[in-house]
């Protein structure tokens, strides 16, 4: 047990994602199992429990600094109370650091990224990313984003290199990623820890395919539904469930336009996904990017063979192409279609893949990811004590 005491900054707890989840998973791991003293300092939804299930070992610290006041304003009145509410924040946070004196403060690169660094309390600075570089607060090439807006994009990329160059360490999800941080010399690679690994599955014969995700555009439930419309000529015996929160109105309209309705079937998230994966035979990702890929994971670990679309950046790093699941050429509903089917028409292929699967995905256990952040946690920390030393 390591008496090494961690901070980490980010907005709130009380939301459903997938970074407010593994920040979940891995400070009740630190704080439970490896004996770190964890503090968590949020700057919104002070009155709100967490969505995930938080140790009571760990603190919560609420700065009560209500970013969510700028939604629904002006651009103008937005600048205005956003600067004001940053000053504040770096006030409070500065004074929670210097009282709290962690050995590390890890930034989940939220509004603290812009003036982390300045705190001089004498802890370590590492900052976390959870979604690839391409697509973080990047409008450079979104058509529907103003001329403006996109000059501000490539201003704030610029100090945010300038901020990230200055942490101890900068800690990314895959290393395609990491090359695509190229101007900076101190990233380093960490995945994420799976959620869950059931000790053993019940696997059905269901002739399901499964999926998961919010209902947004970078999930790609479109381009799933349109590879169904041919899956479906040709298995009509198979159902497509997706199971996500938010709105899905356009991706109804499609199913229906389609005339899929009965065999496409969109659910709400449901709390008991595991039992979901089990009486399901394959798992589709369908998305245009990720920041990892969680859910494949989570699939695998139940067993199921998951076919996906090679976007930027995680299935590559996570499937075994033809041992532990397919990849598919981004974008190629054809031939996502076509190797749903392939599975669909292999049965002992399928269960072969999903076994291996669950072998392979193994490395993703929560005491394994765990290490290696054990691992930079006391290498920086000795680093550290070697230049007081010196000094």
């Amino acid at each position: 047990m390591e008496n090494i005491k961690i901070a980490y900054c980010l907005p709130s707890l009380y939301i459903s994602g997938g970074m407010e989840r593994v920040l979940t998973i891995k400070a009740n791991y630190f704080a439970d199992i490896l004996g770190y003293e964890i503090y968590i300092i949020l700057t919104d939804g002070k009155d709100k429990q967490p969505y995930y299930p938080l140790s009571p070992k760990i603190h919560v610290i609420n700065l009560n600094i209500n970013f969510n006041e700028l939604w629904n304003k002006s651009f103008l009145q937005k600048a205005l109370l956003y600067f004001s509410k940053q000053r504040i924040y770096k006030k409070k946070l500065k004074k929670c650091l210097f009282e709290i004196r962690p050995d590390i403060t890890i930034s989940m690169l939220r509004r603290e990224i812009n003036f982390i660094n300045s705190i001089q309390d004498g802890s370590i600075k590492i900052g976390e990313i959870h979604i690839n570089k391409d697509n973080f607060r990047d409008f450079k090439n979104d058509s529907k984003v103003n001329f403006t807006k996109k000059i501000i994009s490539i201003f704030w990329m610029k100090q945010l290199i300038k901020e990230l160059k200055k942490l101890d360490r900068f800690v990314v999800l895959t290393n395609k990623d990491k090359e695509k941080w190229m101007e900076l010399e101190n990233t380093l690679v960490i995945p994420n820890p799976l959620p869950f690994y059931p000790e053993s599955i019940f696997k059905s014969s269901n002739k399901t395919v499964i999926a998961v995700g919010r209902y947004v555009y970078e999930k790609g439930f479109d381009r799933l539904i349109s590879a169904w419309s041919y899956i479906h000529k040709r298995h009509p015996d198979w159902c497509l469930h997706i199971y996500g929160d938010g709105s899905n109105k356009q991706l109804l309209e499609q199913i229906y336009s389609l005339k899929l309705e009965e065999s496409c079937i969109l659910e709400h998230a449901v709390s008991n996904i595991v039992d979901k994966y089990c009486e399901s035979s394959i798992f589709a990702l369908s998305s245009r990017f990720e920041g990892f890929g969680l859910v494949i994971c989570e699939a695998m670990a139940c067993g199921l063979p998951p076919v996906a679309f090679d976007c930027p950046w995680g299935p590559r790093e996570i499937i075994k192409d033809d041992i532990d699941g397919l990849l598919v050429e981004n974008g190629n509903i054809q031939e996502l279609a076509n190797k749903i089917c392939y599975l669909i028409e292999h049965e002992d292929i399928r269960k072969e893949m999903g076994k291996q699967a669950r072998i392979d995905v193994e490395r993703f256990k929560i005491e394994n990811i765990a290490a290696q952040w054990n691992i930079l946690f006391k290498s920086l920390l000795k680093q550290k004590n070697i230049k007081i030393t010196n000094h």
